[in-house]
């Protein structure tokens, strides 16, 4: 076996042990976790390209950054009004 193999087969080794409990699917599906990309690319559509990729836009770093975390607070049930009252309690801080 080839240098460069083994160190491929011991990179992916290194990986899978160190990842083994994120990999426990028995236990997340036990718990309602979504498993698959799926769910993730789903999330991406209705979250990001949706708002993101009309026509003629252009966005930069800052101002996506800025209209995606309220985008994402809007639609996690609950969450906007958890940030308000964030907002209520501490106050807004400078961009």
């Amino acid at each position: 076996m080839g240098k460069t193999v083994k160190a491929n087969l011991q990179a992916a080794l290194t990986y899978f042990t160190n990842q083994r409990a994120r990999m426990n699917y028995p236990a997340h599906l036990a718990e309602n976790l979504p498993i698959g990309s799926g769910v993730i690319e789903a999330a991406c559509k209705t979250l990001v390209k949706q708002r993101l990729c009309g026509a003629g836009m252009r966005w930069k770093h800052q101002g996506a950054k800025i209209v995606l975390s309220l985008r994402a607070l809007v639609q996690s049930t609950g969450r906007w009004a958890q940030f308000w009252d964030k907002i209520d309690q501490f106050g807004a801080q400078p961009c």
